[in-house]
């Protein structure tokens, strides 16, 4: 392949064409004017539909029982699959919604009801410690909302925690066992408030690490004016880093969530087909009570009470606002547990009386497509990138062409769909998803997210409800070997293919399909060496997240006070600019937002230094300031230099 060769310069000229025309314009688009969505998303379909029947109609062989037919056949499959769902999921951010500005009245018409509905907080806990469920409770209790009652569900049946919540004045609930997990703690707790001489009007669905900002409750449930509405799902925020950040380089691009959240969620909402997450979820007592309670019938309950209800006439809406905070999985061994989970939840779901493709289905046409989408998700996008990864090195090793195409037609095709794809990603997405990154998170649980996607196939019941872990202690770098290893294996082999193929020994021309494989070849080291960088856990040395902050605080400390600027607040403490007022050890008094709290310096550094607060109200006082709405919890600044630069470190170091 020669790049200056007239043919390789047609057969580009229309992706580098449409990549000028998307870089000068879609900038000056909105994003929020569904017209312009509409008409961008109905050129990046027709793209993805002329690249999907030059698949079909051109790339196959003669199909016969040879190795290579067979090969060519099950790779066209594959990526049909992912194309089919692909092009499902672009319809949908044809349209958007925004429902900031309906909050914003119906705030106004809330407050002047005679009588706010009364909610109900259940924090569904089962194992975590008393350092995250102290900041929820803290957190839920300091709501400004007039009526309100905070539960917590205990499903670990801990004696600890239920002083815990007499002392800071949370209900405590406990059941004798752990049957239905998730879905039947929350239904015990729903059964408990309906025998109350006054039941609630709503139910707050709340993570034992689902940290609520003061105005989460008055926020969702101005959203229930409308008496069709049965639930109100709020967007998630996480205040720590994911695996793929924290083991690459957190804050330098977003987490791995952003991209539903921000643009997948809303787009969902305006076709109708929003649906319940779970935590930071508000949904109607009687709608909920009207289908049963939670479903159990699969282990993601959110999603199915989604579906129930719309049964009932009741449908889900999305408000896009940060008005919580929890922790994203630590670990990449917590991260594959969370996802296949929901992987086999879903499965379960497909094969129950939900089962899109049923014929007796009660559920909107819409629902239903937006299940068969999130059915080829789990089901062929994960399968499809280890067979990105296995094909070229099937060609290296035994000739066999898994696309029969000439490079030329290749690029005259794939580079329009490919650029059309990543423009309008890019334009909705501003920075929240990145092609390599995405490929990164998807392979490195990939046989996992297939094996729960069979298991939940063959076998729908029986799935047991494992919670994601958090807040467990990292002070140690973790390899992650059985993950490591499988990409370490596949890592060698493709450079060995190469090697063995250009060696210098060999003299073997790199004619249309080996042209097109290198490429692919040297895109799958790069996902690969990346994948194995993540599988080398980097230590975390902070058991609180910090946030940066020029606030001003008094400092007491020597008989004198003191302002001083703050560099970064945390829920244990705060670092300070300008020299300690003192040695490490020494106790110190700080006035921050109107609360006088014991401190003490932990450390000291040229030009700053830190104090750790003292004290369960100090520690009370703190978690209220950092769970307010005074601060920007942005836990990203996507710059592609950096982002490059930061890849490459991580990979050779």
């Amino acid at each position: 392949m020669i790049l200056g060769d007239p043919e390789t310069l047609q057969a580009i000229a229309p992706g580098v064409a449409l990549a000028a025309a998307a870089a000068a314009i879609m900038p000056w688009l909105s994003r929020g004017d569904s017209r312009v969505r509409a008409v961008v998303v109905a050129i990046t379909m027709a793209f993805t539909l002329r690249y999907t029947w030059w698949r079909i109609s051109a790339t196959l062989p003669t199909i016969d029982s040879s190795a290579e037919s067979i090969v060519c056949l099950l790779f066209l499959i594959a990526e049909v699959t992912v194309l089919v769902g692909t092009t499902i999921t672009v319809m949908f951010l044809g349209r958007v919604s925004n429902r900031s500005a309906e909050a914003d009245a119906n705030v106004a018409w809330l407050r002047q009801q005679p009588r706010m509905p009364l909610v109900d907080v259940f924090i569904c806990t089962y194992n975590e410690d008393a350092t995250i469920l102290e900041r929820t409770i803290v957190a839920a209790l300091a709501m400004r909302y007039p009526n309100f009652r905070v539960w917590a569900l205990d499903d670990g049946r801990r004696d600890w925690l239920k002083t815990l919540c007499a002392r800071k004045g949370c209900h405590y609930l406990t059941r004798a066992d752990n049957a239905h997990a998730k879905a039947g703690n929350i239904n015990n707790g729903l059964r408990h408030v309906g025998t109350l001489a006054e039941p609630p009007d709503m139910i707050a669905i709340l993570d034992a690490d689902c940290v609520p900002l003061p105005q989460f409750l008055l926020r969702a449930v101005s959203l229930f004016r409308s008496a069709d509405v049965g639930i109100v799902q709020t967007t998630q925020h996480f205040v720590n880093p994911d695996p793929i950040q924290a083991n690459l380089a957190a804050h330098t691009w977003p987490d791995e969530q952003r991209y539903f959240f921000d643009v997948i969620l809303p787009s969902k909402d305006a076709w109708g087909i929003a649906f319940c997450c779970g935590a930071a979820s508000v949904l109607r007592y009687t709608s909920l009570m009207a289908i049963g309670g939670f479903p159990t019938e699969s282990i993601t309950e959110d999603f199915l009470v989604t579906l129930r209800m719309s049964e009932l006439g009741q449908k889900t809406v999305y408000l896009d606002e940060m008005l919580s905070l929890g922790l994203a999985p630590e670990g990449l061994r917590e991260y594959t547990v969370q996802r296949t989970r929901w992987c086999a939840g879903l499965m379960q779901i497909v094969r129950g009386r939900e089962n899109p493709f049923s014929r007796t289905n009660r559920l909107p046409f819409f629902y239903r497509l937006s299940l068969v989408e999130v059915f080829l998700y789990w089901l062929g996008s994960f399968s499809f990138r280890i067979v990105c990864i296995v094909i070229p090195m099937t060609y290296w090793a035994f000739g066999v062409r898994a696309v029969h195409a000439n490079l030329y037609d290749a690029l005259s095709y794939f580079l329009p769909y490919y650029v059309s794809q990543l423009a309008l990603t890019t334009w909705l997405g501003q920075g929240r998803i990145m092609p390599l990154l995405s490929e990164v998170n998807q392979l490195l649980i990939a046989p996992e997210i297939i094996r729960a996607a069979l298991h939940g196939l063959l076998k729908p019941k029986g799935h047991k409800f494992v919670v994601t872990p958090k807040g467990k202690l990292r002070d140690q770098t973790q390899v992650q070997w059985r993950t490591l290893r499988r990409f370490a294996i596949l890592l060698a082999c493709m450079v060995a293919s190469l090697m063995l193929t250009f060696g210098p020994s060999q003299d073997r021309p790199i004619e249309d399909g080996g042209a097109l494989c290198l490429l692919w070849s040297w895109y799958s080291i790069l996902v690969l060496a990346v994948a194995c960088a993540v599988c080398i856990e980097k230590p975390r040395f902070r058991t609180d997240e910090r946030i940066e902050t020029r606030e001003e605080v008094e400092l007491h400390a020597g008989g004198g006070t003191e302002n001083r600027r703050l560099l970064d607040v945390s829920v244990g403490g705060v670092r300070i600019n300008g020299a300690a007022p003192g040695a490490v050890g020494d106790p110190v008094t700080v006035t921050f937002r109107g609360s006088r709290m014991p401190a003490t310096i932990v450390r000291a550094a040229p030009g700053e230094f830190a104090i750790r607060i003292e004290g369960e109200e100090g520690r009370e006082a703190m978690i209220r300031h950092f769970y307010s709405d005074h601060y920007n919890r942005a836990t990203w600044d996507l710059r592609i230099g950096v982002v490059a630069w930061t890849l490459l470190r991580r990979v050779f170091e």
